[in-house]
């Protein structure tokens, strides 16, 4: 019997799973749920969420199974598609005048240089979105649902400058969607990229004051500063922010913290640690970030660094499991330039309580993208290997995980790990993105 050429793949079942109790297979393909096929993967799960539902499966062989399902409402049926999505992944519809992917250099993975736009990642791994590449039969799906939050690009709320900056002259009717969202109750977060002499000064004190009418339904805005590669040869002529530009923008942004804590109870509108890192100035505390709903942006990242550090090497020493001071150990850290004076005020902090350890700690130089790429994120093997090769190293070497690529020893050049170590000739640790996991490989404790 000949297969539709419908439906979704499924890649697996998973074991004492309802899908193999029915006998769905590897390779079969999901037709429909209550004679609805779905779109997607959230029509899927809109779709199962009844007590009783039936699904309509086509075998390998072409024939279809007609399977009724009774399970309680939130159980899931136990298969996975091929496509995380069940369809295809969007592709960006902008040519955004601060596109990073735009300064990619030549050469690296094809993933890379990827552009995606799609909404429903930003629910499922909580990407951006401009809201350009949205129909009007996207946003009521999302309303239907409900589903919440959903993280926008910004960028400006004045929608003749943002249709120059995204290069799309549907991008400023595009920010009428964020009407009808609020008008749904759909949670939202926002995002503004800041680029020197566009979106700065005047127009972001008017994107915010816009912006500040969406409460209480969008919950928060960052502002991050452009990302400049050395890569950027016919590309729209853009600037570096200095540290007195930098000063400005902290200190618009606290401003209207100020106004929106008294107005709202809530900060809203945040400034990313890189700003407090080029103006010179010291962190915010850890109130000040509302929970740190923008961590992914890099809004409070060090601050919670710093805290979550301190209080392990508290919880430790109260719990009496400090190394003694007279154990010697020599290890070291590496990381991007914005992180550096920071981690190197925590290798002090260690060096205090067990005056044996030494932890250097090496900045990293982004000669790969270019000096002003400070995070850490974006290191390749590569300029770890040539900046660190004859220096003191000790023991072991720590790297923070965001400079592999996610669920791999891989860096974004491709060296791996395993590469960089015999190279160097030292062990590598891969340290989580926590400052309690930090403070446990740094003192050595094996925890139970």
């Amino acid at each position: 019997m000949a297969r539709t050429g419908k439906g979704h793949d499924i890649k697996r079942v998973l074991e004492g799973g309802i899908g193999e109790e029915l006998g769905i297979e590897a390779g079969d393909r999901l037709l429909a749920v209550n004679g609805e096929e779905p779109e997607d993967i959230f029509d899927y799960r809109f779709l199962i969420q009844d007590s009783y539902i039936e699904v309509l499966i086509e075998k390998k062989d072409g024939e279809q199974w007609l399977l009724e399902v009774d399970k309680d409402p939130d159980e899931d049926l136990g298969i996975e598609f091929e496509s995380g999505l069940m369809d295809e992944y969007r592709r960006c519809c902008n040519h955004c005048v601060f596109c990073f992917i735009d300064q990619m250099p030549p050469g690296m993975r094809e993933t890379l240089y990827f552009k995606d736009d799609d909404s429903r990642l930003s629910f499922l791994q909580g990407n951006y979105v401009t809201l350009t590449n949205m129909s009007d039969h996207d946003i009521e799906r999302i309303c239907r649902y409900h589903l919440s939050p959903i993280n926008i690009s910004f960028q400006t709320m004045n929608p003749e400058l943002r249709c120059k900056m995204l290069n799309n002259r549907f991008a400023g009717e595009a920010l009428k969607k964020v009407d009808v969202l609020k008008a749904a109750g759909i949670r939202m977060n926002g995002q503004i990229v800041l680029c020197r002499g566009l979106n700065d000064g005047e127009e972001l004190r008017g994107s915010i004051e816009k912006l500040m009418e969406y409460i209480p339904e969008l919950e928060s805005v960052s502002v991050v500063p452009v990302g400049l590669t050395r890569y950027r040869d016919g590309l729209y002529p853009l600037e570096p922010f200095d540290a007195a530009a930098a000063g400005g923008v902290i200190d618009l942004i606290e401003g209207f913290q100020r106004e929106c804590l008294r107005r709202f109870g809530t900060h809203f509108i945040h400034a990313s640690d890189e700003w407090y890192i080029l103006a010179g100035r010291e962190l915010p505390k850890a109130e000040c970030y509302d929970g740190y709903l923008q961590l992914e942006n890099g809004v409070g990242m060090l601050r919670l660094f710093l805290d979550e550090f301190s209080e392990a090497v508290a919880e430790y020493r109260r719990q009496g499991v400090l190394p003694d001071r007279e154990k010697r150990g020599e290890l070291s850290l590496a990381t991007g330039r914005l992180a550096y004076p920071y981690l190197c005020r925590m290798a002090d902090e260690i060096t205090a309580e067990c005056p044996g350890i030494r932890a250097h700690v090496y900045p990293i130089t982004n000669v790969f993208f270019g000096e002003n790429i400070t995070v850490s994120g974006l290191l390749t093997g590569q300029d770890i290997l040539a900046q660190l090769k004859g220096k003191e190293l000790g023991e072991r070497l720590l790297l923070p995980e965001n400079v592999l690529k996610s669920g791999e020893a891989l860096f974004l050049d491709d060296m791996t790990v395993e590469e960089l170590e015999k190279s160097l000739q030292v062990r590598i640790s891969i340290v989580k993105s926590s400052g309690y996991e930090l403070a446990r490989e740094l003192l050595q404790i094996r925890e139970d």
